[in-house]
C-alpha cells in the first residue's frame, strides 16, 4: 500500500487523539467496565473517523478504503482492546449496510448523527442460540400495517447498553435458514426494548456488552434498510467490514505488544546481563516479528484489492484468510508476552495480562476460526462452489 500526505496526516490526528483522549484513560475504563462512549465518540467524529468511506452528504469523508486501514491500524494501538472494538462496532459493523442500502430517510435521521458521534450504534444479529451460525436466528419480524412487531432476544451486543439504534437481523418471513430475514434499524427507546443484562467478560471489559430483549417493540417499516428479505446477504457483505477492520487492528495490535515487550527484555537484567543478550529470545522475537510483518503486508494487499474493485468473493476470502491469521498469531504473541515479561506479566497490573484477554475474542467474534476455514475451503471450491 502506497501512503500519501493525507494519509500520514490522518494517521497522526488519529494516534494523537488516541495518546491523548484513548490510553491515559484505559486503567479506569476497564475497572468500570465501561467507557463513555457518547463523549469519546463525538471526539472521533471531529476528526472524521466515524464515516470514513461514507457519503459525504451525511456527513461522511467520501475517502477510499486505504483510509480504513489507516484508520483501523491506529485504533488498534489503544491500550484496551475492549475500546477499539466499541469503535470499530460503529465504524464497520452496524453503519455498513445502512450506508449501502438504507433510505435517504434513515440516513439523515441514523446515520449522519452517528457519523457525528452524536449517536452510538451496535449490530444485533448474535442470539442465544444463533452464533456462527447467523441463518439459525429466531428473532421475529411480523407486519402489522406500516409496522414491524418485533419479539426476541439478542446476545453479546458491544456497545449494547449505550446504543441509541441497533442495525437488527430478523426474520421477516417464515421461510427457513437464510431466507426471508430483513435489517431494521430499531431505536432503543422505542417501547419494549431493554437491556436484559450488562455481560461480565473475561477481555475487552472495557467495552459494554449487553444481552438484549424485544417484546412486542414496534417501529415503522420505513426503518428497513434496502429490501425485506434481503437482510442475509446484507449481513454477509457488512460482516467483510468487520474482519477486514478486525485484522487491521489486530495487527497493529501485536505490532504494538512486540515493541512493548522488545523495551522490557532490554532493560530486564538476569544472570549478569538483559534478557534481549539471550539469543533464544532474541530469535524469538525475530520469528515472531516476521510473522506480525506477513500479516500486516497482507491486510494492505487485502485494502488494495478493496479500493481496486476487487469482485466480493475476493475480498471474501482475503478478509477471511487475514482474520484466521490474526486470530491464531496474536493468541500466540500474547503468549510470548506474558512469559518474556515472567511473573509481573501475570499481574493485572501489568499491560500483558488485559493483552492476553483481550486477544483470544479475534478468534472467535465475526466469524471463529472454525467458520474462516470453511468459508476458505468453500470459495477454493474444495467443499462446493458458493458462488
Amino acid at each position: 500500500m502506497k501512503f500519501t500526505d493525507e494519509h500520514d496526516q490522518f494517521r497522526s490526528a488519529i494516534r494523537d487523539l488516541v495518546e491523548r483522549e484513548i490510553n491515559p484513560h484505559c486503567d479506569t475504563w476497564e475497572a468500570d467496565g465501561i467507557f463513555p462512549a457518547h463523549d469519546l465518540f463525538a471526539k472521533l467524529g471531529q476528526v472524521g473517523v466515524l464515516g470514513i468511506e461514507y457519503d459525504q452528504a451525511y456527513g461522511g469523508q467520501g475517502a477510499d478504503h486505504s483510509f480504513t486501514l489507516v484508520m483501523g491500524e491506529e485504533i488498534g494501538r489503544c491500550h484496551s482492546g475492549g475500546v477499539a472494538m466499541a469503535i470499530s462496532v460503529q465504524t464497520d459493523m452496524a453503519t455498513p449496510a445502512l450506508a449501502r442500502f438504507g433510505s435517504h430517510e434513515l440516513k439523515q435521521r441514523y446515520l449522519a448523527p452517528a457519523m457525528a458521534g452524536e449517536m452510538v450504534a451496535a449490530i444485533a444479529v448474535t442470539e442465544p442460540d444463533a452464533g456462527s451460525d447467523v441463518a439459525g436466528l429466531r428473532t421475529k419480524a411480523v407486519r402489522d400495517g406500516d409496522e414491524w412487531v418485533i419479539n426476541g432476544t439478542k446476545l453479546y451486543i458491544t456497545n449494547g447498553t449505550q446504543a441509541d439504534w441497533l442495525c437488527l437481523l430478523a426474520r421477516t418471513s417464515d421461510e427457513g435458514g437464510a431466507r426471508g430475514m430483513s435489517q431494521i434499524v430499531v431505536p432503543t427507546d422505542a417501547e419494549g426494548f431493554s437491556v436484559s443484562r450488562k455481560l461480565d467478560k473475561l477481555g475487552q471489559r472495557s467495552s459494554d456488552t449487553a444481552e438484549l430483549s424485544f417484546v412486542d417493540v414496534r417501529v415503522p417499516v420505513d426503518n428497513t434498510i434496502g429490501e425485506a428479505g434481503r437482510g442475509f446477504q446484507q449481513q454477509m457483505a457488512q460482516f467483510q467490514n468487520e474482519r477486514l477492520i478486525a485484522n487491521y487492528m489486530s495487527a497493529a495490535n501485536m505490532r504494538l505488544a512486540l515493541d512493548r515487550t522488545i523495551a522490557y527484555v532490554k532493560q530486564r537484567r538476569a544472570f549478569g546481563k538483559t534478557l534481549a543478550d539471550q539469543q533464544w529470545i532474541q530469535y524469538k522475537l525475530a520469528e515472531v516479528i516476521a510473522e506480525v510483518d506477513v500479516v500486516t503486508h497482507y491486510n494492505h494487499a487485502c485494502a488494495e484489492a478493496v479500493v481496486a474493485g476487487a469482485d466480493p468473493f475476493t475480498v471474501a476470502k482475503m478478509a477471511s484468510i487475514g482474520k484466521l491469521k490474526c486470530g491464531r498469531l496474536n493468541r500466540e504473541v500474547a503468549d510470548l508476552a506474558m512469559q518474556f515479561h515472567g511473573g509481573i506479566g501475570y499481574m493485572e497490573e501489568t499491560w500483558t495480562a488485559r493483552y492476553f484477554r483481550d486477544s483470544r475474542l479475534i478468534s472467535i467474534g465475526g466469524g471463529a476460526d472454525e467458520v474462516m476455514l470453511r468459508i476458505i475451503a468453500q470459495l477454493e471450491g474444495i467443499s462446493g462452489d458458493p458462488r
